[in-house]
């Protein structure tokens, strides 16, 4: 049927969500904020920003985008603090390059929290129905058909799909459709975005078992407690006002790697039922006993659901078994022989877009207008995606606001490094943010992401006036306290060799700077409060960001270094239209990734798999000699 021929909605919206998870949540609301009008498709709404795996937010190099996405205006953070029933700050005894929050959540009152935000935003209008087809026009998206024959027209789309294309739950030799346990899978629109000449793949994920909470024995489990003074998650929030609950850990035994070994036919995994890719980063149960066969057992973490649920999460026995094989593995941990199983565990596949078919803005280049983010996208996890639907939803907007789009590189935050890796490498299995992955993280710190971001967010529209202030004072005050310790100067004396000998330092020799001090090991910013006090208040905030700056000053110089002489890199464009058959020089094999990734500048191109410094001096003589391109001016 012809578009002119459908029924259409007579609301015309600037963008239309298909998906309300993480992604779309995010997505959505940062469009609005930028002014959009928003219609953000759900197949349950009871479902919004649900929590189908793990119900918990952070973690390590995730933290770090949680921090991000909430700098921009973003709102994962700010519901992670109304909802958190434990907060735990993870490598505490490392550098703070790799510090991150993680927060345990109540997953209900996660999910109704972000529905009566979305509610409550007068430009998102909220719908409960399958998108089965997009609308294309010219090469150009127009909006969306639901499963009911319905249009719905519209300026950009973001399909933010989740695990729902082509959705197939397992258990053992069951399978089912669905795009989650309980919910309707969406194969109409997966085939046709392979008619569409999409690149589409198969990955797999899964979840663990929700066990009874009165049917577990944790006194002979360790118990992880909350931290005893948390900070916030989000930048303007404060500490969650619900109980702080302890989560519990547990291992797996020899009879459960019996149980195993001897049923390993029967999981869909290993019985030849799943043709898709597995998470690396994250196994299931059936995978950690096979790729790891020399260890004897493997950790299991019972983690509460929500305050008013008796449901545990299981983390560490996902697994693809059929029930009466899990009943078996989960009672064969000690402490969890009698306990009952609430939810089974289950593997699903499903399709993914490969990113190498995106601009960096996560609009596809083969429709104008039609953006993707989270784990359509080839991504795993609750933060990746809330990242990604920030970033496609501000380019959404930007597009059609006919806006500069908005772009972070990789010297900038974590959600650059993360859609950079994507729209450069493409994924060939489920993609985890780790700090690892960052080439700058002592500068992208979870600590400094407002001081990093907040600029670009309140140049959007993204960020509320009164946050930005706060910020602006912020940095103001780490300034003149940073200048304050470099010029004040310390004397030795008994009182400071007594206070530093205390804490294993050798006392001051001579009169130094006070930032020399604050430099050496086991010296905190209670030196300074003790010995040379500031004339005013100084924030906790302050305080930190002055001392990392100070301890860490020659590695944070040296990493400043190597980000300004990737930029020149950067600052080479390279025309959407660049012809890399004509570059003498290059393989057939390069020629090919160069046209299929069409990298936007010549520092993007030498992040492309097999590309030599004498392949991007090539391509560098070939745009001089063509007389179009120069640093920062395409």
């Amino acid at each position: 049927m012809k578009a002119q021929d459908m029924a259409f909605y007579p609301k015309q919206y600037d963008l239309i969500v298909a998906g309300a998870g993480h992604a779309g949540a995010e997505a959505a609301l940062a469009a609005a904020r930028m002014g959009c009008s928003v219609c953000v498709f759900a197949v349950n709404l009871e479902t919004l920003a649900a929590m189908p795996c793990s119900p918990s937010i952070g973690g390590t190099g995730k933290g770090q985008l949680v921090r991000e996405v909430d700098a921009l205006g973003g709102a994962m953070a700010k519901i992670s603090d109304l909802t958190a029933i434990q907060y735990r700050t993870l490598n505490t005894r490392k550098g703070p390059a790799v510090q991150s929050t993680r927060t345990q959540n109540d997953k209900n009152r996660y999910h109704l929290a972000m529905k009566q935000v979305m509610e409550r935003d007068a430009r998102i209008d909220l719908k409960q129905a399958i998108i089965e087809r997009l609308l294309i026009e010219d090469g150009r998206i127009t909006g969306v058909v639901d499963h009911t024959g319905y249009a719905w027209g519209a300026r950009a789309v973001v399909l933010a799909t989740g695990t729902f294309l082509s959705g197939l739950i397992h258990i053992g030799h069951t399978s089912m459709p669905a795009g989650r346990a309980g919910e309707f899978p969406a194969y109409a629109l997966a085939e046709q975005m392979k008619a569409l000449g999409f690149a589409m793949g198969r990955m797999k994920t899964g979840t663990p078992a929700r066990l009874h909470r009165a049917s577990i024995d944790f006194s002979v489990m360790e118990e992880e407690r909350p931290d005893p003074a948390p900070r916030p998650f989000s930048l303007g929030g404060t500490v969650s006002p619900l109980p702080q609950l302890s989560s519990h850990t547990a291992h797996t035994s020899a009879k459960t790697r019996q149980i195993i070994r001897e049923n390993l036919g029967l999981s869909a995994l290993y019985g030849g039922r799943i043709t898709g890719a597995p998470a690396r980063y994250c196994p299931s149960l059936e995978d950690k006993v096979v790729r790891f066969a020399d260890k004897e057992r493997h950790q299991v973490i019972l983690e509460p659901e929500g305050i008013d649920s008796e449901e545990i999460y299981a983390s560490g026995l996902g697994n693809s078994m059929p029930m009466e094989v899990q009943v078996a593995l989960v009672r064969s941990v000690p402490g969890l022989e009698q306990a009952e199983i609430m939810r089974p565990a289950y593997a699903i596949e499903y399709d993914y877009l490969n990113p190498l078919e995106l601009l960096p803005t996560l609009m596809t280049k083969r429709v104008e207008g039609l953006f993707t983010a989270g784990q359509i996208n080839g991504t795993s996890g609750y933060e990746e995606a809330a990242a990604q639907g920030l970033w496609a939803g501000v380019n959404a907007a930007c597009l059609v606001q006919k806006r500069p789009p908005f772009i972070l590189t990789r010297a900038e935050g974590y959600m650059g490094v993360m859609v950079d890796d994507l729209v450069t490498k493409g994924v060939t299995e489920p993609y985890r943010m780790f700090t690892s992955r960052a080439e700058y993280r002592l500068l992208l710190r979870e600590d400094n992401a407002d001081l990093r971001l907040m600029e670009k967010g309140r140049e959007y529209g993204l960020v509320d006036p009164d946050l930005y202030k706060a910020m602006a004072e912020r940095k103001r005050e780490i300034a003149d306290e940073l200048a304050r310790v470099n010029k004040t100067i310390v004397k030795p004396g008994p009182e400071t060799a007594a206070w530093l000998q205390e804490r294993g330092a050798a006392p001051l020799e001579e009169a130094a700077p006070l930032s020399r001090v604050l430099k050496r090991a086991g010296v905190d910013y209670g030196f300074a409060r003790r010995f040379a006090p500031a004339p005013g208040e100084i924030s906790p905030e302050a305080e930190r960001q002055v001392e990392i700056e100070v301890k860490y000053e020659g590695y944070i110089a040296r990493q400043l270094k190597e980000v300004e002489k990737a930029g020149e890199m950067e600052r080479i464009k390279i025309p959407p239209g660049f012809d890399y058959g004509t570059v003498p020089g290059l393989s057939n094999e390069l020629k090919a990734k160069f046209a299929r990734i069409r990298p936007v500048n010549l520092g993007q191109a030498g992040r492309v798999e097999g590309a030599s410094l004498a392949a991007l001096y090539a391509v560098l003589t070939a745009l001089r000699a063509g007389g179009g391109v120069g640093k920062d001016e395409g």
